[in-house]
């Protein structure tokens, strides 16, 4: 090992040091221990390319088992490793990237300098029922920034404006060269006088205080258009955030919640509700009133209808969102079964029942039926 160190000493981190970990530590060693940054120091270099061979090894996974397993000499070049005295792009640098993100940030962006647009914004609408299904005209509240009205959107104090920063002639960019072992390189980056806004506020706006906005509340009015579903978006044009040196505002996004009906439910573009009937209304037919998106309608029963069969109201349900027409309105039968019979009333379904030639239980008897069959005469005859 060079010099008496390991790998994971000269870089500074664990043995069970995460990739990360290790990529971090290299970044900052380099920046610290190239010569170009250290010209009086004559042992830079040794330095600079100790700490780029001990990268090269342990930033490969396979190349850092080997290491791990069999020392320095597992991780040379004839052992599937790198020759260190390699320094290409490949070599002990880590690679141009690494060597590229180490000296200029590793994600650093060009701040754009032309107009950009807004932010989008989004909120929530709560709507009824009907109204997804027909549509509305509703308001939703918002909180977003503004161009400030005091200042008309400079930053500055009114009477004032703001002066073309000097360092950047009023672009918002400046551009540095840096040398590296690759050579030179030009970046442009945010101007650091103006901080990238290509102007100077010697007085700044006593509301926004330089910040150029204000956060307002405004009321927007949303179109719900018939048909419209819940967790869809409505997009309202030009009613989001502002944008940024002359660049047009965001959109503003609603998110439509529908509240649950008492009676009906929707399922695609078919209104659901049900309809309890009578055992007898069940078997002779009837005609009954029903609640419907447009009013009550009249459903006609058939004779013989069972349970869970269906009446199906043509376009009577949910407008379709792109297109023409409606769904249907879909009625579910019910029939309920009476669970408190008077003596009459079960006599009347024996003898129905017997009548079919169906057998059925002996009910409970009654209180009556007790006492008759106690004294083999009705209650209250007198002979």
């Amino acid at each position: 090992m060079p010099n008496g160190k390991d790998y994971y000493e000269i870089l500074g981190v664990s043995p069970d040091a995460s990739q990360e970990e290790i990529k971090k530590a290299y970044r900052r060693l380099a920046r610290e221990s190239h010569p170009d940054a250290n010209p009086d120091d004559p042992n830079a270099e040794a330095r600079f390319k100790e700490i780029s061979e001990a990268y090269r090894v342990l930033r490969d996974p396979e190349s850092r088992r080997q290491y791990d397993q069999f020392g320095k000499a597992g991780s040379t070049a004839g052992a599937g490793g790198f020759d260190p005295n390699d320094f290409g792009f490949g070599g002990g640098f880590g690679g141009f990237e690494d060597i590229f993100d180490a000296f200029f940030g590793g994600g650093a962006r060009r701040r754009q300098a032309g107009p950009m647009r807004g932010p989008d914004l989004e909120v929530r609408l709560r709507v009824e029922f009907t109204e997804a299904a027909f549509g509305a005209e509703r308001h939703v509240e918002i909180d977003r920034e503004e161009p400030c009205p005091t200042c008309e959107g400079t930053g500055a104090k009114p009477g004032t404006q703001p002066r073309t920063c000097a360092q950047c002639s009023g672009t918002g960019q400046v551009r540095t060269t840096q040398r590296t072992p690759l050579g030179q390189f030009m970046s442009t980056g945010p101007c650091p006088t103006c901080n990238g806004s290509g102007q100077i506020i010697d007085e700044l706006c006593p509301e926004c205080r330089g910040r150029t906005r204000v956060k307002r509340r405004r009321k927007i009015k949303v179109k719900v258009p018939a048909g419209v579903e819940s967790g869809m978006r409505l997009r309202v044009a030009g009613e989001g955030g502002p944008g940024e040196r002359g660049g047009p505002p965001g959109d503003l996004y609603v998110r439509v919640d529908v509240r649950p009906h008492r009676a009906f439910e929707r399922r695609g573009n078919d209104v659901y509700s049900t309809l309890k009937i009578s055992i007898a209304e069940a078997a002779l037919g009837t005609k009954r009133s029903v609640d419907t998106l447009d009013g009550q309608q009249e459903v006609k029963v058939a004779a013989g209808t069972q349970h869970g069969a269906t009446v199906r109201l043509r376009d009577k349900g949910i407008p379709f969102l792109r297109g023409y027409g409606r769904g249907d309105h879909v009625v579910q039968v019910e029939v309920e079964i009476p669970r408190d019979l008077t003596d009459e009333q079960k006599r009347l379904l024996l003898d129905f029942a017997e009548s079919r030639g169906e057998t059925i239980d002996p009910p409970e008897e009654g209180f009556f039926e007790r006492m008759k069959r106690a004294f083999g005469r009705g209650v209250g005859n007198n002979d």
